[in-house]
């Protein structure tokens, strides 16, 4: 009994802020200014598989934490917390947060500053597991998200922004997915890699909807690279590549060869446009043992497809501004008059994984095609609903 009580006034007041569920759901850990637990890095100490680690809004400077638990959840609550390094403080010397547990979400949470000595610093790394990055922010990192090279990772990220990560050098870059099982991308926001760019992935599959990947005015060289080819999907997103950009080619597939058994390019339903002065390449499929469907995009501006593998290829139309709400503004909803509208034909000409169910809402967020049925009308591009 006196063990019992000296544990318990050892710990003091944390035994409030660790409130106990059932054994199954694990505890809630609340981090804050104000809490008994005041950084994430003494939450990562103590935290236990199952527990939800709940972080109150603020700034959490140079707070940087390794997470090795199982079925772990981190959320910040409230106004979104930030992570923000101090310039010279990383766990372990990758990041601000370095993930190698299994089954770990991280919610609502900004990622700011990652600086480590190799230049290869991460707002997050990756390092065994299946992680889920939802409603979270990656702003001037040298890169976002890095993973491992480890086929067992899976990272699903939603409703997310990557903005000016990379440190310049072409080697780190808003979010980079190394030779991993999956990466699925859903209602995204990424723009303005310095150099390197927007995503990055050479995992076995990789899915990309109902997103936006921007170049802007920034100098991001890739909009989406698939280097060793795999499955690839990008279905319903906004792809635009601006003047400062330091490669042409905006969607890469297989540009270093392909690692896997299989290696298929599904590109449908996406609007890519180029705002540079010269023509760019929209989309570029390198020759070997792939095959690409490249199907139902809208292009704008200057720019060619330079597919060199087998192919299909059809009803992918070329644009001007007019048929758009607002290009400059990047609303590339089609407006009520376009002859675009309705024209790709009835949804049930499409398989169900290869035709649109939401569209893009930003900022970094997507919104479903409530109301369709297998005789509505589709348009070409990323967006189904007109403007009005």
């Amino acid at each position: 009994m006196l063990l019992f009580l000296a544990s318990a006034l050892s710990n003091g007041a944390f035994a409030q802020e660790r409130v106990s569920q059932s054994d199954k759901a694990g505890n809630v850990i609340r981090v804050g200014p104000t809490r008994e637990v005041r950084t994430l890095q003494k939450a990562a100490q103590i935290a236990r598989d199952g527990d939800t680690v709940e972080v109150d809004p603020g700034d959490y400077r140079g707070d940087t934490a390794v997470w090795t638990q199982n079925d772990l959840v981190i959320r910040g609550t409230g106004t979104r917390p930030r992570v923000v390094s101090d310039g010279v403080q990383a766990a372990e010397g990758k990041g601000l947060f370095v993930v190698r547990g299994g089954n770990v979400t991280i919610e609502n949470l900004g990622f700011f500053g990652a600086r480590v000595a190799d230049r290869n610093g991460a707002g997050v790394r990756i390092e065994r597991g299946r992680v889920s990055v939802t409603k979270c922010t990656f702003e001037d990192n040298e890169n976002g998200i890095l993973t491992s090279n480890d086929q067992g990772i899976e990272l699903r990220v939603v409703d997310s922004t990557f903005l000016n990560n990379g440190t310049g050098d072409g080697q780190s870059h808003n979010l980079y997915a190394g030779t991993i099982a999956l990466l699925e991308v859903s209602g995204s926001y990424f723009a303005r890699a310095r150099t390197g760019h927007l995503l990055k992935s050479r995992a076995k599959a990789t899915s990309v909807r109902y997103s936006r990947l921007t170049g802007e005015g920034g100098s991001s060289s890739y909009e989406m690279d698939i280097p060793d080819g795999g499955d690839f999907i990008a279905i319903g997103n906004l792809v635009q590549q601006g003047e400062q950009t330091e490669n042409p080619v905006m969607i890469s597939y297989g540009a270093e060869g392909y690692r896997w058994p299989v290696n298929r390019a599904r590109i449908t339903f996406n609007t890519i446009v180029s705002d540079r002065t010269q023509a760019g390449v929209f989309i570029a499929v390198r020759s070997g043992p792939a095959e690409a469907s490249i199907t139902n995009n809208v292009l704008v501006g200057r720019g060619e497809l330079d597919v060199k593998a087998p192919a299909a290829i059809k009803n992918n139309v070329q644009a001007r501004a007019d048929n758009f709400a607002d290009a400059s503004k990047f609303d590339y909803r089609l407006r009520p008059g376009s002859l675009l509208a309705g024209s790709a034909g009835p949804a049930s000409a499409f398989a169900r994984d290869e035709r649109p169910t939401s569209q893009y809402l930003h900022v970094a967020s997507s919104v479903e095609l409530g109301g369709m049925t297998d005789l509505t009308p589709l348009s070409p591009g990323a967006f189904q609903r007109l403007a009005r």
